[in-house]
């Protein structure tokens, strides 16, 4: 799995679950993938929108999420 940043190429370690409360049900969770490098930058731009809901290592990630 590859980061979710703008033209980063580097192995995601985290998985930023997030949800934006006008679209999605507050159960949903969408998936951001951050490498080490990105994972702050990711989760500040989601949660400054208030979407963020958690931050787990991409070997948590819920089978349900995406």
């Amino acid at each position: 799995m590859i980061c979710s940043a703008k033209d980063c190429r580097q192995e995601a370690t985290w998985g930023l679950l997030w949800n934006n409360p006008t679209l999605h049900t507050a159960e949903r969770r969408k998936v951001w993938l951050g490498c080490d490098e990105h994972r702050v930058t990711l989760g500040d731009f989601l949660s400054l929108r208030g979407f963020l809901r958690d931050t787990v290592p991409v070997d948590e990630i819920p089978a349900d999420a995406g």
